[in-house]
């Protein structure tokens, strides 16, 4: 490994940091591909806030409400469907690994009898 490419490996799927000096073959480098596929939305408070300098807010009264601007339905359940999403793919990635774990162990626990099998304990 040298100075212009490092990389963790391990043989279970893991985050990877990797360090690369030279273009990709294809010549686009996939991280500037999201970027450029981002979009910008619409936001997330409808109403805009009364306060326009610094001093506005310095001073301000306390509201009696929590937050000064109503949220988007629409955008609020996007979000709630995103994180169910995310949420999803976290326990499915975490049910694999727990199972990945018990194979092992079971292949651990029928190798140490067929070794004390052989040694006649």
């Amino acid at each position: 490994m040298g100075s212009s490419e490092s990389t963790l490996s391990s043989s279970q799927q893991v985050d990877q940091i990797t360090t690369v000096t030279e273009k990709p073959e294809d010549g686009v480098d996939p991280l500037l591909e999201q970027l450029r596929s981002l979009k910008i939305t619409t936001p997330i408070l409808t109403s805009i806030p009364t306060e326009n300098s610094l001093t506005d807010i310095l001073v301000r009264e306390p509201s009696p409400s929590s937050a000064p601007g109503t949220l988007n339905p629409k955008v609020l359940l996007e979000l709630f469907f995103m994180y169910r999403d995310w949420q999803e793919r976290k326990t499915k990635t975490i049910s694999q690994r727990q199972e990945d774990i018990e194979n092992k162990i079971e292949v651990a626990d029928a190798l140490a009898v067929k070794l004390l099998q052989h040694f006649n304990y």
